[in-house]
């Protein structure tokens, strides 16, 4: 990479503990070493996340809001109020992404989004989870063909896990998707069997697991923001996320 990206740690990491005392979850990310949170449910939290940041000088550069639940316009208020930068829709149906057609039609949904989100002063990405690479078009995955039928500022957060769990040479596809990829999303997987594991708790934090970091960042040089995230995690939450700093920071070089 020709700078190195800044960190970030996904909200919804650590929801449970969110949901319980946001204030409390914010100031434990921030001691783990954290300056920036990726937001996650910015329309239900937004009082409380508001507040949590100011208060323990966290920044919140991007989030997440799945604009297919209706009435986008309350993410885009809710994104602007909290200082985001980027808003990025991290879920289409898993059943949409297994037709060019569909696919298609996803790109102009996404465009439109995004041109709405002009107004706010918000960039606009998508972020893939397996699916997106499981499907193929003569010879390009569904996230290759999405990228291709998108506006050129319409960014991409690429999750390299899902990426390499769903069967992808993630450097080649880094490198195919080029500029576009803003965002990556950083975690671990095992081998079982031969095969990186699909097994949602089975995720590590990075350089624990199979997944070869380093190509992976050097095929990325556009990424601004490297986010630590699990969906889930078999051990203690709080000490997955500080690892998980860890392992990317010493990927950086940090």
């Amino acid at each position: 990479m020709t700078s190195a990206p800044a960190i970030a740690l996904q909200l919804y990491t650590i929801r449970e503990a969110v949901a319980e005392d946001a204030g409390a979850a914010l100031a434990r990310a921030a001691e783990i070493g954290f300056e920036r949170i990726e937001l996650f449910n910015i329309v239900e939290w937004r009082a409380q996340l508001e507040a949590g940041l100011a208060a323990h000088g966290l920044t919140a550069p991007t989030a997440h809001a799945v604009l297919s639940s209706g009435e986008p316009e309350r993410f885009f208020e809710a994104a602007q109020a909290l200082g985001v930068k980027t808003l990025i829709d991290p879920f289409i149906a898993p059943e949409r992404w297994t037709s060019r057609d569909e696919v298609l039609r996803i790109a102009d949904e996404l465009a439109a989004h995004a041109e709405k989100a002009k107004a706010y002063d918000l960039a606009f990405g998508y972020h893939n989870h397996f699916w997106e690479v499981e499907n193929v078009f003569d010879g390009e995955t569904a996230l290759e063909v999405l990228a291709g039928a998108l506006p050129a500022d319409v960014g991409l957060e690429v999750d390299a896990y899902w990426a390499a769990v769903g069967g992808a040479d993630v450097p080649a596809l880094l490198t195919s998707l080029g500029d576009r990829v803003r965002q990556l999303h950083i975690k671990d997987a095992p081998l079982v069997d031969g095969a990186l594991s699909k097994d949602r708790e089975d995720q590590l934090p990075a350089g624990q697991g199979a997944i070869a970091w380093q190509p992976v960042l050097a095929a990325a040089p556009a990424a601004e923001l490297l986010v630590v995230e699990f969906d889930e995690y078999r051990g203690d939450i709080f000490d997955g996320i500080a690892q998980g700093l860890a392992g990317t920071r010493a990927l950086l070089g940090a």
